[in-house]
C-alpha cells in the first residue's frame, strides 16, 4: 500500500480543526454522558461496558490488522511506537472497559466514539507503516527516549486514577465522593492528565503529524471535561480542598 501522504496531511489537519471546534462548540457544556447527562435520557442507551468495548475496539484492531497485512520490512521503531499506540488501547477494551462501574452511554455517544476510534486507529497505523522513516538509530534518540518515557509515566498514572475513581463506589451506586489518593491531591482531573501525557509523549516520540493532532484532539476534548469536573466537585462537596485544581497543579 502506498503512502497517501496527502490524505495523511489532511486528515491531519482536519482532526486539529475538529478538535478547535469542539472546544467552541463545547465552551459551554459537555459531551451527554456520565454526570453530564441531562434529563430526559436517552431513549437507546448501552451498558458502559459494552460502549466502552466495542468503542475502543476498532483503535486496538485496526493497526493490529494493517500490520498483519503489511508487506514493508520490519523496523523496531516502527514496531515499538504502533505496539505503544496499542498498549493503550488494549488497555482500555480488555481492563477498563470490563471493569467500569459507569453509567450506561447514549448510543449516539458510543457511536460517535468508535467512529473517531476508527479513524484514528487508521491514520496512526497506516501513518507508522506506511508514510513513517525511522533509521535504526531512532531508538536511541532522545525524542523517542523521552517521548515513551512520558507515555508510560502518563499511563501509569491514567490507569492508577481510574483505580481510584473505580473504588469510590460500590457497583450499582450512582452517589459521588471525593477522589483522594495519587494526583487526585492536586488536581480534580487526574485520570485526564495521565491520558493528555501519554499522547502528548506519543506525539514527541513518532514526531508527526498525525501523533500531533491525535495529541491536540485529546487535550481538547478532555481538557475541557476535566474543568467541568471540577466545577461538579467544587459545587457539590462545599469543603473541597481550595488549593485542588482542574488539570495542572497549582496552576489550572
Amino acid at each position: 500500500m502506498d503512502c497517501c501522504e496527502d490524505l495523511v496531511r489532511y486528515l491531519s489537519y482536519g482532526m486539529i480543526l475538529t478538535s478547535i471546534g469542539y472546544l467552541v462548540h463545547h465552551k459551554k457544556a459537555q459531551s451527554s454522558y456520565g454526570r453530564h447527562m441531562g434529563l430526559p435520557l436517552p431513549a437507546r442507551m448501552v451498558p458502559a461496558a459494552v460502549a466502552w468495548f466495542l468503542q475502543e475496539m476498532p483503535a486496538l484492531l485496526i493497526p493490529l490488522l494493517l500490520l498483519l497485512t503489511s508487506h514493508k520490512p520490519s523496523n523496531m521503531g516502527r514496531n515499538l511506537l504502533l505496539g505503544t499506540f496499542c498498549v493503550h488501547y488494549f488497555q482500555r477494551t480488555f481492563v477498563y472497559a470490563l471493569l467500569t462501574r459507569g453509567r450506561p452511554f447514549p448510543l449516539g455517544v458510543m457511536a460517535a466514539a468508535g467512529f473517531f476510534c476508527s479513524l484514528n486507529g487508521s491514520l496512526q497505523g497506516h501513518y507508522l507503516l506506511h508514510c513513517a522513516h525511522f533509521d535504526e538509530d531512532w531508538s536511541a534518540d532522545c525524542r523517542f527516549k523521552i517521548g515513551l518515557l512520558m507515555f508510560y509515566v502518563g499511563m501509569a498514572t491514567n490507569i492508577y486514577s481510574d483505580y481510584i475513581l473505580r473504588n469510590l463506589r460500590d457497583r450499582g451506586e450512582v452517589m459521588y465522593r471525593l477522589p483522594k489518593g495519587g494526583l487526585f491531591e492536586y488536581v480534580s482531573g487526574a485520570n485526564y492528565l495521565g491520558e493528555i501525557v501519554e499522547w502528548l509523549g506519543y506525539a514527541v516520540a513518532t514526531w508527526s503529524l498525525p501523533a500531533l493532532a491525535f495529541s491536540l484532539f485529546s487535550l481538547s476534548f478532555i481538557g475541557p471535561r476535566a474543568y467541568y469536573h471540577h466545577r461538579f466537585y467544587k459545587e457539590t462537596f462545599k469543603d473541597y480542598p481550595k488549593l485542588r485544581r482542574a488539570l495542572i497543579p497549582f496552576i489550572f
